[in-house]
């Protein structure tokens, strides 16, 4: 009897080993949860399906934000005057008046961390000349991304007819923010702060709370955004980085505030507790280097385009295989990021990924000194 359970207990722990992680149920009509790098889905209840987003609007606002920042159309300092359309928003504000000035810091901050309806038509105006634009902008930008199931129709995500998303393309405008603006999160993590209203009455201290709790319940909270509304009900889009893996958990349609957190904490636990991320080079990694023909440099350094990564179950040791292909040569001129060669990353024997390899620097064609000198040097070695 004993060598039998022992048997049994021998089988039962092979089993275990190879099970899949368990089965994952959230408390709201829509939820995803996507790890950032790689852009895969690891848990998905109902993500296409379409919904008021309420404040977590403010994702795809911010990224056209910060996206005008990068591209340098807008400054931190660029100071913003108030419209009487912007100051009437109502909803979550931070009590704007007509013509009151702030400087794009202090609204982004506003929008950020205390959700402020009327800062982020403040800056969308400011942006795009009006909230209507900047909304034409907001739909564009959905569609590059391959948001199909998403149709804005204001900046703040106030309840309209016809705005929706869903928490899948939540997620993936969350991703896009954070992957490519990941700045973001040094206000996104702010739990308390202040802003300085300026009027002609004279000037006060307004403060600033995140409407995020995660950002002081959870370890590793990275952002994002929170919404809610009559229709909406209560939504999340959170963050969170642990290692070298960061997740997005989202929450659409909660019934309360503290479920919408719990929920998002349940998914990304579970995502923390069962996966892990394997990657490839950090984009810019110099992984050799290609001759350049009739060039003023004779070689120029090869790099990695994009990060390729890969999302795989905890258990599994295997990491990813690379294979590097790079061109024989390349003819003069060379500008910078032309395409090389590649890499084809493998995991397990199968392709998971693979991205360009591109000159690092721009190379000159070689002129008449360039090339007899060249010729010289052969000559007399």
């Amino acid at each position: 009897m004993k060598r039998f359970l022992g048997i049994l207990l021998i089988l039962a722990i092979c089993v275990g080993a190879g099970r899949a992680p368990l089965a994952l149920s959230i408390d709201a009509p829509s939820a995803v949860s996507m790890e950032l790098s790689s852009g895969e889905i690891i848990f998905e209840q109902n993500g296409s399906e379409r919904r008021a987003p309420a404040s977590v609007t403010k994702v795809m606002t911010m990224l056209l934000i910060y996206e005008a920042l990068a591209q340098n159309r807008i400054s931190w300092d660029d100071v913003v005057t108030t419209s009487e359309h912007a100051a009437r928003m109502g909803g979550s504000q931070i009590y704007l008046e007509p013509g009151e000035k702030q400087t794009v810091r202090d609204l982004v901050k506003a929008v950020v961390i205390a959700s402020a309806n009327d800062a982020s038509v403040a800056l969308a105006e400011f942006i795009s000349g009006s909230e209507e634009s900047f909304v034409d902008l907001m739909n564009k930008r959905a569609e590059q991304l391959g948001m199909t199931d998403t149709s804005f129709r204001n900046a703040c995500g106030l309840d309209a007819q016809g705005h929706f998303t869903s928490a899948r393309d939540i997620a993936v405008m969350s991703r896009e923010l954070l992957k490519n603006h990941p700045e973001v999160r040094d206000i996104a993590t702010i739990w308390m702060d202040n802003i300085v209203h300026k009027t002609a009455r004279g000037e006060s201290e307004f403060g600033l709370t995140n409407t995020n709790k995660l950002v002081r319940w959870y370890d590793g909270a990275t952002g994002l955004k929170t919404g809610s509304t009559g229709e909406a009900l209560y939504c999340l889009s959170a963050s969170a980085a642990r290692g070298d893996m960061e997740l997005i958990a989202v929450v659409m349609g909660a019934d309360n505030s503290a479920t919408r957190f719990q929920e998002a904490m349940k998914m990304l636990d579970y995502g923390f507790a069962n996966y892990r991320v394997v990657k490839g080079e950090l984009a810019g990694t110099v992984v050799g280097e290609i001759p350049v023909n009739k060039g003023k440099e004779r070689q120029v350094a090869v790099m990695v385009q994009e990060l390729i990564s890969n999302v795989t179950e905890k258990g599994s040791n295997s990491e990813l295989e690379r294979e590097i292909i790079i061109f024989e040569a390349v003819a003069a001129p060379v500008e910078i990021g032309t395409i090389v060669g590649e890499i084809i990353y493998t995991y397990e024997g199968e392709i998971i990924g693979r991205t360009a390899l591109v000159a690092e620097e721009a190379v000159e064609k070689a002129g008449l000194g360039d090339m007899s000198r060249r010729m010289w040097e052969i000559w007399f070695r």
